[in-house]
């Protein structure tokens, strides 16, 4: 056998690392522009990633009671660093990973003139407007901040909708059960939602800043791929889509070399 064949035939016989799967739990905000980070994920290292969506409350509930996720990315910081104060996730895996943006988004067709902002709300003809649940959703938090910072609170408040993450919110208003939505610029930037309706993006001054952050569970048997996965989220080429997306980068975030 030559030297060549020899090498081939070792090569072919020696034991192929299988590639792994890692499960991640994921705020809806999210449901655009993570499945393109999973993708160029899986390019690079041949490991898959199965996302799963929600709120980001619900999941905390979840991990709590012991649901077995890997990665958790939650729409605000606080979540994980409740999760990190429990034992439950790994001590200093903390990732901050983006700044989420608020929008005021209208149906196409809608007569409402949303250059006016939030103050565009005072329309008699909206009936009903959606955002997502505060008790476990970082957005709905930060609609109710903004609507009561804009002053508007008080005369809105008995129109308002709450889905149970933000994408359903997004569903509400584009299926007419709701006139109006404060929605995650990350949602309306999208494919499926570009040229379905009008928004504009709510002053960041309205709210508190909505950083997101994930974290790496107690629970995962796959550690180290997680690590490798929080890292790559600092990578141009998933700050690229991130901040295609709508995103802003955190200062932690800043990207790293490839």
């Amino acid at each position: 056998m030559t030297r060549g064949c020899l090498i081939l035939f070792i090569m072919l016989t020696l034991p192929q690392a299988a590639a792994e799967q890692l499960t991640v739990a994921a705020a809806a905000d999210l449901s655009f522009a993570l499945p393109e980070i999973a993708a160029a994920f899986q390019k690079q290292t041949g490991n898959t990633v199965k996302v799963v969506f929600g709120s980001s409350g619900n999941f905390f509930s979840q991990i709590a009671n012991g649901a077995p996720f890997d990665v958790f990315l939650s729409a605000d910081r606080a979540y994980p660093e409740r999760l990190e104060a429990q034992g439950l996730a790994e001590p200093a895996s903390l990732c901050p990973y983006a700044i989420g943006r608020l929008v005021l988004w209208v149906p196409r067709g809608s007569p409402m003139d949303v250059s006016a902002g939030l103050q565009a709300l005072r329309d008699p003809r909206i009936a009903k407007i959606a955002i997502a649940n505060p008790e476990h959703a970082p957005y709905g938090r930060a609609a109710l901040e903004a609507l009561r910072r804009s002053g508007l609170y008080d005369s809105v408040s008995a129109k308002l909708v709450k889905g149970e993450n933000i994408a359903q919110t997004a569903q509400f208003v584009e299926s007419g059960a709701a006139q109006a939505g404060i929605l995650a610029l990350s949602l309306v930037a999208s494919p499926a939602m570009a040229g379905h309706g009008r928004y504009v993006e709510i002053p960041d001054s309205f709210y508190s800043p909505i950083v997101q952050a994930g974290i790496i569970l107690k629970s995962s048997t796959h550690k180290h791929l997680a690590r490798e996965f929080l890292a790559f989220l600092k990578k141009p080429a998933a700050t690229a889509i991130l901040k295609r997306y709508g995103f802003a980068l955190p200062p932690e975030a800043t990207p790293s070399p490839r």
